[in-house]
C-alpha cells in the first residue's frame, strides 16, 4: 500500500522512483494540477502565488489564452509536432515576427540557430562556433557565472556544487572577476592587462562569456561600464563576445535583451528558457554572419527546434513585443517590485537588494535564513526560490504579466514570513 496518498495520488511514488536529483520539489512538495497566469494550483485545493515562474520559463505566466489558443488550433488541424529543421509555416512564421519585431528594430544582423531545446545546449553551441570562428581553445567566463551542466557548460560555471558533479577535470576556461566581486579590483581592467602580457598567463581566447545579471550566482548585476568595458576587451583580443540572456532575457531585466541600454553588440547571444512563451523546451543562438560557420549539422540534435514552441513564441513575439506598451509597464512593476523589497532589506539588519529590472532579490546574509524566510512562505501561499553562492538571496522571478494586485499580495505574504521567521529567531535566541 502506499505510504501517502493526495486525492487519489500515490505521493510516495516520487521518493520511491524519483533520482535523488530532484531539487525543487523537496522544498516545494505540493502535487500540481493546473496553473493559470501567476497562480499555481495543488491537487488538495490550494492556490499558491508564483514568484518562481520556471526560473523564468514562464515570463508571460502559466496558460496564456492567445498562446494556448494558437497551439490548440495547430494540434487539432494536425500541424507538425516534430520537424527536425525541416522547412515549416510554424518556423517561418516565429522567424518572420522575431526578425520584425526584436532583431530590426534593434540593429540586429544575427542569424538565428536553433540547437537542442535546453539553454546549457545553446551555450556549448555558442562555445564551439567563438572556437572554430577564432581558431583558439580558450574562454574566459566570470565568478559565479552559471551557463549549465553539460561539460562544455559546467566548464564556464562557477557553482562548485554543479560543478563537482561531473566527475572529472573541467577544461578550457579561465575564469575572472565579475563586476564588483572584489573590492577595489576592476575586472574588465585586470583581464586587458593580463592578455596584453605576455607573461600574464591567459591564452588568448576565443571568447569572453557573461550574463548581465547573473541569475543562480545571486542577481549580481553589472554595471554598463564594466560590460562595455569587457566589450572592448573581446574586441581589442580577438576574441568574441557571448552574452548569455537566457534567464536574463525576454524581458526579464525590462527590455527584451538585457543588454539593449548598454551600447554593445554582443557576437553571440544565447537564449532559452522563456523564448518560447508558454514554458515549451526550445533554445536558439543568436550569431554575427561572419561567425556563422557551422556546415550543414555539425551542432545538431533530433530536438533542434520545437514546431509547438514556434507557435506560442510567435504569439508572444506580436503579443507583447510590437510596440513599446509592455516595456512600459514593465517599469513600473520594476519600480514596485524595488519598493516592496526595500521594505524586505528593512527587516533584516544588514540586507541589501540585489539585481535589475524584474530580476531582484535580497541578500538576507544567510542561506538558512533565506531557505526559512522561503519555506514560511510556501506555507503561507507564496512560492519563491533562493540563489546565491550560499543560497542567501531570496529571489523574486515572478511572471512579468503578473497583476498589481497579486504583486502586491505576493509580497505581503513574503514580508509577513519574514517578519514571523525574525521573531522566532529572537525569541530562541534569547
Amino acid at each position: 500500500m502506499p505510504k501517502d496518498m493526495t486525492n487519489g495520488i500515490d505521493t510516495d511514488i516520487f521518493t520511491r522512483r524519483e533520482s535523488e536529483a530532484r531539487s525543487y520539489c523537496r522544498g516545494i512538495p505540493a502535487v500540481f494540477t493546473a496553473a493559470r497566469g501567476s497562480i499555481l494550483s495543488a491537487q488538495d485545493g490550494t492556490d499558491y502565488i508564483d514568484f518562481l515562474a520556471g526560473c523564468s520559463s514562464l515570463n508571460y505566466g502559466h496558460n496564456d489564452p492567445d498562446m494556448k489558443a494558437a497551439l490548440v488550433e495547430h494540434i487539432t488541424a494536425d500541424g507538425l509536432a516534430h520537424g527536425l529543421d525541416l522547412h515549416t509555416d510554424t518556423k517561418a512564421g516565429f522567424l518572420t515576427a522575431f526578425d520584425r519585431h526584436i532583431l530590426a528594430p534593434r540593429g540586429m544582423d544575427h542569424r538565428v540557430m536553433f540547437t537542442g531545446p535546453t539553454g546549457a545546449n545553446a551555450v556549448e553551441a555558442a562555445m564551439k562556433i567563438a572556437r572554430k570562428s577564432t581558431g583558439r581553445t580558450n574562454i574566459v567566463a566570470f565568478t559565479n557565472g552559471f551557463h549549465g551542466v553539460t561539460m562544455g557548460a559546467l566548464a564556464a560555471t562557477g557553482n562548485g556544487y554543479h560543478r563537482g558533479g561531473a566527475g572529472m577535470d573541467k577544461q578550457g576556461v579561465t575564469r575572472m572577476p565579475y563586476d564588483g566581486y572584489a573590492d577595489g579590483v576592476d575586472g574588465a581592467a585586470l583581464l586587458d592587462q593580463m592578455l596584453s602580457d605576455a607573461s600574464g598567463g591567459i591564452d588568448a581566447p576565443a571568447a569572453i562569456m557573461l550574463e548581465t545579471v547573473q541569475g543562480e550566482g545571486g542577481l549580481n548585476a553589472a554595471s554598463g561600464d564594466f560590460v562595455r568595458n569587457i566589450a572592448a576587451v573581446a574586441k581589442k583580443h580577438g576574441a568574441l563576445l557571448i552574452v548569455d540572456d537566457i534567464q536574463a532575457g525576454c524581458g526579464r531585466t525590462g527590455t527584451f535583451f538585457s543588454f539593449e541600454e548598454m551600447g554593445v553588440t554582443p557576437d553571440i547571444v544565447t537564449m532559452a528558457k522563456s523564448i518560447s512563451g508558454f514554458g515549451l523546451p526550445l533554445a536558439l543562438v543568436l550569431v554575427r554572419p561572419e561567425h556563422d560557420i557551422f556546415g550543414p549539422a555539425e551542432h545538431n540534435g533530433t530536438f533542434r527546434g520545437n514546431t509547438h514552441a514556434f507557435v506560442t513564441a510567435r504569439v508572444a513575439i506580436e503579443k507583447f513585443w510590437a510596440d513599446k506598451g509592455f516595456e512600459a509597464e514593465l517599469a513600473e512593476k520594476a519600480a514596485l517590485i524595488e519598493k516592496r523589497l526595500t521594505e524586505l532589506a528593512d527587516l533584516v539588519p544588514g540586507a541589501f537588494l540585489k539585481g535589475r529590472g524584474l530580476m531582484r532579490g535580497v541578500d538576507v546574509g544567510s542561506g538558512e535564513l533565506a531557505e526559512k524566510i522561503c519555506g514560511r512562505a510556501y506555507e503561507k501561499g507564496l512560492i519563491i526560490e533562493t540563489s546565491g553562492s550560499e543560497d542567501q538571496v531570496v529571489k523574486v522571478l515572478a511572471p512579468l504579466t503578473t497583476p498589481v494586485e497579486t504583486f502586491e499580495k505576493g509580497f505581503d505574504i513574503l514580508l509577513d514570513a519574514a517578519q514571523e521567521i525574525l521573531d522566532t529567531t529572537k525569541i530562541a535566541a534569547e
